[in-house]
């Protein structure tokens, strides 16, 4: 009798679960919706239209099909800053920030290592230091005149002033974002590395294994997901980098720094061309959708 009344009760108890699924989830559908989905529809929409701030095409706005793209597809312009949004993103995402976390999440994994937290916190600070705060402190530090902190220590070997903002912009804005961006890797590592037995580690060095193979033998391939994981955060963080490079350089000299962050903020807001603007959006996001189908193959994620 009471078996019969439990498989009479399943039913029920599904529907109620289902009933319940969409009321949980209701909320976070909507916003996503509204907040995530509708812009991006509108943004494709506006890709595809002529659309300006100010003259006749922001009365009138007319459909002009994919001139947007064609136009970028053959503007050096663009293609200079996709380019250097690629070398930016590579250098100090892809490489700076996760050899560096990486670095910073081994070291606090050592015994012998003292003074962690004061080390842990130094690494942290950057993180909670507010963008423009930063960039305008690195502005200061970097400062071509002789008082600047960077021209002070510089001065202390007997080196003449220099002006790296203006000298080799592309490398500073890189060093940059990499000192802002390694809390973020080390915290996703350490966590990540939380997760290794002990025991595998400790066998394969009874085993005669060394420091570097016990990492590239045992400890990156049980990591794998979570390295591939924080590259495809880092990658869509780093290009969407806007107010770190433009407080610092403004895209300059030139267009030496002109990242495509900044090349759509130019041509949309202080040119006044939304369509265009927003058709490098488009393209932008359709080449991040390629990295990340990529990066979740290699991590072998099923999605």
């Amino acid at each position: 009798m009471t078996s019969t009344r439990a498989l009479a009760a399943r039913p029920s108890r599904r529907l109620q679960e289902r009933g319940l699924l969409p009321l949980l989830l209701g909320p976070s559908v909507v916003l996503i919706a509204v907040f995530v989905i509708a812009p991006a529809i509108y943004g494709v929409y506006l890709s595809l239209t002529n659309t300006q701030l100010t003259g006749f095409a922001a009365r009138d706005p007319q459909f002009v099909g994919l001139d947007n793209y064609r136009n970028l597809l053959s503007s050096d312009e663009f293609l200079a800053s996709l380019g250097h949004t690629g070398q930016f993103v590579f250098f100090s995402a892809i490489i700076g920030q996760t050899v560096l976390g990486m670095a910073a999440a081994l070291l606090l994994r050592r015994t012998w290592l003292r003074g962690k937290g004061l080390f842990g916190a130094a690494i942290l600070l950057p993180m909670v230091v507010p963008e423009v705060v930063a960039s305008l402190t690195w502005a200061s530090v970097l400062s071509p005149r002789e008082d600047g902190t960077f021209n002070r220590l510089i001065g202390l070997f007997g080196g003449a002033a220099a002006a790296p903002l203006q000298e080799s912009p592309m490398l500073s804005i890189i060093i940059v974002n990499i000192w802002r961006g390694i809390a973020f890797a080390m915290i996703m590592f350490q966590a990540a590395l939380e997760d290794i037995p002990d025991e595998l580690i400790e066998a394969s060095r009874v085993d005669g294994a060394g420091a570097v193979q016990v990492f590239r033998y045992v400890t990156l391939p049980l990591i794998r997901g979570p390295v591939f994981l924080y590259l495809l955060l880092t990658t869509i963080t780093t290009v969407g980098v806007f107010g770190l490079v433009y407080f610092l350089t403004q895209g300059g000299p030139g267009s030496a720094t002109q990242l495509t962050s900044i090349y759509i903020f130019q041509h949309a807001f202080q040119y006044s061309q939304i369509g265009l603007g927003s058709a490098a959006s488009v393209i932008l996001l359709v080449i991040l959708m390629v990295f990340g189908l990529t990066y979740v193959r290699l991590a072998k994620v099923d999605v």
